[in-house]
């Protein structure tokens, strides 16, 4: 059940955003009124619940039956009912000023008077909506992202005069459904993750309107070479050219040329067959990596960072938030102040500099704060810090890894959550050196077992990222595998904690690992014979190892995917486990090595590893050794007394 002191939640819109906000609220355990203005609405949207609800019970992601939460879902037509007894109302209506004030003017009169009124508006004013209320400190912002049901991030956004108690009541809302909250402070258009995302879409229609780029080359930099997940232009097609042409119109942005003749030219996208891409005659999205080569990526992330700078210099939100912003929100492969930070603050600003200097554009003036940064020798990682503070030699420190989550508790369980979810945590170099990092820091001693997982319920790591590993020499590339073996070598058991995709690098972490547990909806496969690749780190080795020739061949040469089910049945993993028993299933694991001998543990890991790649006779040396080593060991005489009183041992890795 719920956290907060919500308890019923009125959704006022019942197509895309408000259906999805209507069933993340009743799987949260909220009893929710979904209201639109005519039954067939209603009814769609009713119905576009049941079936997402249905597909996520058929992958084991629901902990009830999809009846229990349609149970909690109401519907109505006429407002004053639907919004009677609410607690929280959020409007999820059309994107039009004029018809949200009406609604905030309805709701003033219908709501009770201590609920909290909040808009899903992706880029209008809050403040002008709350205008329309007498009670303008109860109206917030909560931009929940398409869709909701996926989309890990929410923006809860101040008005100029929401209370704090108005914004924190909503965050805690947020929580509550197991997603992520933002701040955003000030009520500036586009919020934060919109404000980021306008020059990677403006900047490169500019450059291709003034001729200095093609579109195919801005896409397949930005993918290929930077790491983005979609090229500007094939972004813009996807959602549609007028819905971004609407947008800096209402802001009184100027227009790029290219965009303007697509809107009028009716050329807008997927949905009409035609955009920046022909979809319907031609080839549709078609660019290759190497026709990036040439593009001026840095002029494009410039101006992003230059925005994530004037966002944190007038106290909109922290480096922190409009990171996780711009990750979860755009599936940007890290945070565009984490990415400056790598650039260099001052490069970036000479970049500006330039640009201004020879365009006399407003949009490459450099914000204020960037100058400030700069000018205290806040440059960026090199230096030590920039939008962030980092350690003395540029590295991450203890509890500052940027793409990994992990805890140590006081019984020497080390959990790694890999922390990519807007990427299915796919590994990219920078992952891999934090993991390598982490495992090669910690005191092993205070370590009894280590646990790797992925961030959200799509993916253990559904593999490598291709864009981050782009510009890799093939030297270089002989260089990607320390991570694994760090792991593999680890002194301690390792357990891979696997829930949804376990794919190429991701699996072949999981293969570096001791042992392996999964969900039932798991899925493994090593596919990159696809891309005219075979597996790395260690992939091939530890598969012929584990499945034996046949199998492990099936799994390279085919490039096919295959079920937890069938990955138990072949030895891949150890568990293949319903849902609901997975972390039971886990802890029994464990419980058992974190209660067991540390020495003993350690010299049986050491021996097993070490001894699948010697003869027999090696082998059985090298476990006589360690067997004549531990009998020696304190743990060895707490063991055996231990069994002799009928008790449980206490093992001190002594």
């Amino acid at each position: 059940m719920t956290d907060t002191n919500i308890g019923q939640v009125s959704v006022l819109g019942a197509g895309n955003m408000g259906h999805g906000i209507t069933e993340v609220a009743a799987i949260a355990g909220y009893d929710v009124t979904m209201r639109d203005v005519e039954e067939d609405l209603v009814a769609d949207g009713y119905e576009d619940i049941k079936w997402s609800l249905e597909k996520l019970a058929e992958k084991d992601h629901l902990d009830e039956s999809v009846d229990e939460v349609l149970g909690r879902i109401d519907t109505a037509v006429e407002l004053e009912p639907a919004v009677a007894d609410a607690d929280l109302v959020i409007e999820a209506a059309p994107e039009r000023m004029d018809l949200k004030k009406d609604i905030f003017g309805d709701l003033d009169a219908f709501a009770p008077d201590d609920a909290l009124l909040a808009s899903n508006t992706s880029s209008l004013s809050i403040t002008e909506m709350a205008t329309a209320t007498s009670r303008p400190e109860d109206v917030v912002g909560m931009h929940f992202f398409n869709p909701p049901v996926k989309m890990n991030l929410v923006e809860v956004i101040y008005g100029e005069e929401t209370s704090d108690e108005t914004a924190e009541a909503a965050y805690e809302f947020v929580e509550s459904l197991d997603k992520t909250p933002i701040y955003v402070r000030k009520d500036v258009h586009g919020f934060v993750v919109n404000t980021v995302l306008g020059p990677f879409i403006d900047e490169p229609a500019w450059m291709v309107s003034n001729e200095e780029a093609t579109i195919r080359e801005a896409d397949a930099a930005m993918v290929h070479r930077r790491g983005y997940p979609m090229g500007p232009f094939e972004l813009v097609d996807l959602s549609g050219i007028d819905v971004g042409y609407h947008v800096r119109t209402e802001a009184g942005r100027p227009i790029p040329p290219i965009m303007k003749e697509k809107v009028e030219a009716d050329e807008l996208g997927r949905k009409t067959g035609r955009g920046y891409y022909d979809y319907e005659n031609g080839d549709g999205v078609d660019y290759e990596p190497s026709d990036g080569e040439n593009f001026d990526t840095l002029r494009v992330e410039a101006r992003m960072v230059n925005e994530a700078a004037r966002l944190v210099g007038d106290d909109v939100a922290t480096p922190e938030e409009i990171d996780t912003g711009v990750r979860l929100g755009l599936g940007f492969p890290e945070g565009i102040c984490r990415r400056g930070d790598e650039i260099g603050l001052d490069v970036v600003l000479d970049k500006l500099r330039s640009l201004h200097e020879k365009t006399e554009q407003d949009r490459f003036e450099p914000d204020d704060y960037l100058v400030e940064l700069v000018e205290q020798g806040r440059t960026g990682e090199d230096a030590g810090a920039g939008f962030h503070d980092y350690g003395s030699d540029g590295d991450a420190g203890p509890g500052e890894y940027r793409l990994l989550n992990y805890e140590l508790s006081e019984n020497g369980l080390l959990e790694v959550e890999l922390d990519r979810p807007e990427r299915m945590n796919a590994l990219s170099m920078s992952l891999l050196g934090e993991i390598d990092a982490l495992l090669s820091s910690v005191n092993s001693d205070d370590v009894r077992c280590v646990t790797f997982e992925g961030a959200g319920d799509r993916a253990f790591s559904a593999g490598a990222d291709i864009g981050g590993f782009a510009d890799l020499t093939p030297t270089d590339a002989m260089d990607v595998t320390p991570a694994f073996e760090t792991v593999n070598d680890f002194e301690r058991p390792t357990i891979a904690k696997i829930d949804g995709y376990c794919l190429g690098a991701g699996l072949e972490l999981a293969l570096a690992c001791d042992l392996r547990v999964a969900t039932a909806n798991a899925k493994f496969g090593s596919p990159e014979i696809g891309l005219g690749l075979i597996p790395g780190g260690g992939g091939t080795q530890r598969l012929l190892r584990v499945l034996g020739e046949t199998r492990a061949k099936e799994l390279v040469f085919r490039g096919n995917r295959i079920d937890a089910e069938r990955a138990e049945e072949w030895g891949l993993i150890n568990r293949a486990v319903p849902a609901k028993e997975f972390d039971d299933t886990v802890s029994d694991f464990v419980d058992d090595i974190v209660e067991g001998p540390p020495i003993g543990l350690k010299v049986a890991k050491k021996v097993l590893n070490q001894g699948a790649d010697a003869s027999l006779e090696a082998a059985l040396t090298m476990e006589s050794q360690g067997f004549g080593l531990l009998m020696g060991t304190e743990d060895v005489r707490e063991g055996t007394t231990a069994f002799r009183d009928d008790r449980d041992p206490e093992f001190r890795g002594e």
